[in-house]
């Protein structure tokens, strides 16, 4: 089973900080949740830590944007420049795969952001990546500004944190997952608390529709024939 297949299950899924599951994590999730114009947030830790799940999260509603890697490099430069357009909040994911080009724009915007701190126009600079600031692959005068505020190591969950969590969703959902099934899943999928809770949704919503109770013969059967997106 890859990952992307629950991505492929859920694509419609927004993620909330409310629906993160901290652990050790609480106040890096704190300060996300209170970041305010006019100050900023590098996080890093290994895939699967939740750094794109608070990213995305923290980027939604009006003036707020979110980029990855993957996003055109103008795309970025365009927010960095445009001071006609208002921002509340841009939050910039994979920071260490950032060609040059984009490199470039998110040195602009750390600038402009710094520049408008005090302003009516500040914002608020959300980033992370996978490793330190001052040791990512990037050009030296943007590797210190990824630590110009605040610095967030997150760390992975333990089992037994996973456990509870899953555990506890089910419940919420008036679900009750067998040993067996809990253990397959944890055992057989990445370490991302988003895509676990967005597999056990879904497979609440499958049991229902197939009115079969939840087991892994079941659990087996939605990953090997994923459902097609749901209208909201």
């Amino acid at each position: 089973m890859t990952q992307q297949l629950l991505l492929d299950i859920l694509p419609g899924a927004v993620p909330t900080l409310d629906g993160f599951v901290a652990g050790v994590n609480a106040a890096a999730v704190e300060s996300v949740r209170a970041l305010s114009p006019g100050h900023a947030i590098y996080l890093w830790g290994s895939a699967g830590s939740g750094r794109s799940h608070l990213l995305r999260a923290r980027a939604q509603g009006d003036g707020c944007h979110y980029l990855d890697a993957r996003a055109p490099a103008h795309l970025l430069h365009a927010l960095a420049t445009d001071e006609d357009r208002a921002l509340a909040l841009v939050a910039v994911d994979d920071v260490g795969e950032l060609n040059d080009s984009a490199q470039a724009a998110l040195f602009a915007l750390f600038n402009r952001w710094r520049a408008a701190a005090t302003t009516p126009g500040a914002f608020a600079l959300l980033t992370a990546g996978g490793r330190a600031p001052l040791t990512m692959p990037l050009r030296e005068d943007l590797r210190t500004r990824l630590g110009w505020d605040l610095v967030f190591r997150l760390e992975q969950l333990t089992d037994e944190e996973r456990t509870r969590a899953l555990q506890e969703r089910a419940l919420n959902r008036g679900l009750k997952l067998s040993d067996e099934v809990l253990h397959w899943i944890l055992t057989h999928h990445d370490r991302d608390m988003g895509r676990l809770t967005a597999l056990i949704d879904t497979l609440d919503h499958y049991s229902l529709e197939r009115h079969r109770p939840i087991t892994l013969p079941l659990l087996k059967e939605l990953l090997a024939h994923p459902p097609g997106p749901r209208c909201p």
